[in-house]
């Protein structure tokens, strides 16, 4: 599948780009190891564990009471639905362009790269959202949470450039192509 790149009948046409489905997949992944990594494993935070000092108002539940806990994760489950629906708009993204040479998709340095850059970019916007300007949760809350909340965003910061060195690494192609016709324009 390709998509027209100008208007008109000499325009070049240019093949469809792993950049959105590796970024949308890796926005949905990055959700699930920050809320299965962080809110349960680790139980550094819930959704809503920074409201007693949050910026809009929202009602504190303390994680530390049955209550507060049942709304906690009400809102951590909230959370995963929208990272479980991230992946399948990925995955969906991912398979309307792929036709042909799908393993050879799967293996690509191109799409995996993306897909690390979009866990970065979670982290950046989710970090930059909910920590600092919302202030409903932060990584560890604590004497040192700011320190906590800053190297959350240098690691998205680090995967985003890591996963956009990666993608560049990768032998550029077009999903919907056969095998042995790749063209340059892929990523």
């Amino acid at each position: 599948m390709t998509t027209m790149a100008g208007t008109g009948p000499e325009a070049p046409t240019i093949p469809d780009s792993l950049r959105l489905p590796g970024i949308v997949l890796g926005v949905g992944l990055g959700g699930f190891v920050d809320g299965i990594l962080l809110h349960q494993l680790l139980q550094w935070h819930h959704m809503l564990t920074g409201t007693n000092d949050d910026r809009i108002g929202v009602k504190y539940y303390n994680p530390g009471t049955v209550s507060g806990l049942e709304m906690n994760t009400v809102w951590d489950g909230i959370f995963h639905a929208v990272c479980w629906l991230a992946v399948l708009l990925g995955l969906a993204v991912l398979y309307s362009r792929v036709t042909h040479n799908r393993r050879a998709v799967w293996t690509s340095p191109v799409l995996w790269g993306w897909i690390v850059a979009g866990w970065g970019l979670f982290n950046v916007v989710e970090g930059i959202l909910d920590h600092h300007i919302l202030a409903i949760h932060h990584v560890h809350g604590g004497p040192y949470q700011l320190w906590w909340d800053i190297g959350f965003l240098v690691a998205g910061c680090v995967l985003m450039l890591g996963g956009y060195l990666l993608q560049r690494t990768g032998r550029p192609f077009e999903p919907g192509t056969p095998r042995g016709a790749h063209r340059a324009e892929g990523r």
